[in-house]
């Protein structure tokens, strides 16, 4: 894939049934984080079940222009750091584009002591502070200046530290292991994310012989080694959104379809209020991905009526909702009967987004900008709509006009491709018409 799917737009015949089965794909924020740890390791790391989206591209851009032989070999990435990194070459453009660039920050402090990270892009969901990780690296003695175009980061000496985070922030959370993971003795982190990327990085990093413990929960305690030197395969676990998105389509296209190897104790509240708004589902087939640590089910969807949910639905740290699968619900709940309440309480214009679904024949009424109620159930119609400039906003524009009767067209989608990996081709094999075109 390359920069130019910017101008990549879906043409959408709505309205038909989807059936069949689709594997889940690979998780975009476990790849991205993954990739960022290995720079922690002088050896050479090899990633599994890497997903090629546009995100891992714009990283392995930023990895190769900072001094990392970075050789795709299938589904598989080879990352070998060179002697030294030189952050004077780095590739800023690749690096504006992607948030995930923040995670740089942890593994780097062991390599340089001064220097500085182009400010990130990605997601355009107002002001997603980076404070959490500020306060959080601060405690290991790293000083960070957010200045208007980068991120400047020094430090005299590194030491193990308790960590109390602000907010259970994923990506503060991956940071504050990167800079446990090579301080020599003991470092804990509380109120830590414990959501799946989280649970892959501290995977991967026992597999470089870091003790980690308390994985899965809310504090984490790190033996950090001062230097980590150890050729490594691990694989990248399947993406808890990836299923999500197709259990909104089955849902709301009302259709009888099979996702298999879904990571399961991440979707669990999902799978409990969508029961709740009628959705008929069964689960088999239980197993454990290749990490050893994510528990992954086969979920049989069948054809249901939906009613709307009679509590507000909103996104709780790990093991609540999913911040990243909440948008699924607002188009969910434009086939539910009756009003559904969505609170987006983590992000400042991401509710705004949802009311893009008029555009499709939804009937939305906006409260404020984290708070919106959906009327349903709506009959959808197909529209062209420019895509919105946020990964999950996008993806449910695509849902919509799945259930759409008509021609829709879903103009410059490369914010969907930046998280879901052959998102045309899979739906294809469900039964979609769906194409995509290059303007």
């Amino acid at each position: 894939m390359s920069r130019m799917q910017e101008g990549m737009n879906f043409i959408i015949e709505g309205g038909g049934k989807l059936h069949g089965r689709v594997e889940t794909s690979r998780s975009k924020n476990g790849a991205v984080a993954l990739l960022a740890a290995s720079l922690l390791n002088r050896g050479r790391t090899i990633l599994n079940h890497v997903p090629k989206i546009e995100e891992v591209n714009r990283l392995i851009e930023v990895l190769r222009s900072i001094g990392v032989a970075v050789e795709w070999q299938g589904t598989s990435v080879s990352l070998q750091p060179l002697q030294k990194f030189s952050l004077e070459t780095i590739d800023r453009a690749a690096a504006t584009k992607t948030r995930s660039i923040l995670m740089f920050i942890g593994p780097l402090l062991h390599a340089l002591k001064e220097f500085e990270l182009p400010q990130s892009g990605g997601c355009t969901l107002g002001l997603r502070s980076v404070r959490p990780h500020l306060m959080a690296l601060e405690k290991f003695g790293v000083a960070i200046e957010a200045r208007s175009d980068n991120y400047h980061v020094t430090y005299a000496t590194l030491r193990p530290a308790e960590v109390i985070l602000y907010e259970s922030s994923d990506t503060a959370t991956i940071n504050a292991i990167f800079a446990a993971a090579r301080i020599e003795g003991a470092s804990v982190i509380k109120y830590a994310s414990a959501n799946y990327q989280v649970q892959e990085v501290c995977g991967f990093l026992r597999a470089l012989g870091v003790k980690v413990e308390g994985v899965g929960s809310t504090t984490l305690r790190i033996e950090g080694i001062a230097d980590i030197n150890r050729d490594v395969s691990y694989s990248v676990a399947e993406d808890p959104t990836d299923a999500m998105f197709f259990l909104a389509a089955a849902a709301v296209t009302g259709s009888a379809i099979t996702i298999a190897a879904a990571p399961i104790e991440f979707l669990e509240v999902e799978l409990l209020v969508l029961e709740k708004m009628g959705l008929v589902f069964s689960l088999s087939n239980q197993r454990v991905s290749e990490n050893g640590i994510t528990k992954l089910v086969d979920i049989t969807v069948l054809a249901s009526v939906l009613i709307a949910f009679p509590e507000k639905i909103h996104a709780r740290p790990y093991p609540g909702l999913n911040i990243d699968n909440l948008p699924f619900f607002a188009v969910i709940a434009t086939q539910a009967k009756g009003t559904t309440l969505i609170h987006d309480w983590v992000y400042e214009k991401r509710a705004i987004y949802y009311t893009e679904l008029d555009r499709l024949g939804a009937t939305t009424i906006l409260h404020d900008p984290h708070r919106i109620s959906i009327e349903g159930p709506s009959r959808l119609k197909a529209a062209e709509v420019i895509c919105p400039p946020a990964l999950r906003p996008a993806t449910i524009i695509l849902v919509a006009m799945l259930a759409a009767k008509g021609r829709s067209t879903l103009r410059n989608v490369y914010s969907i491709n930046r998280g879901y990996e052959d998102i045309v081709l899979r739906l294809q094999h469900l039964g979609a018409s769906i194409e995509a075109h290059t303007d």
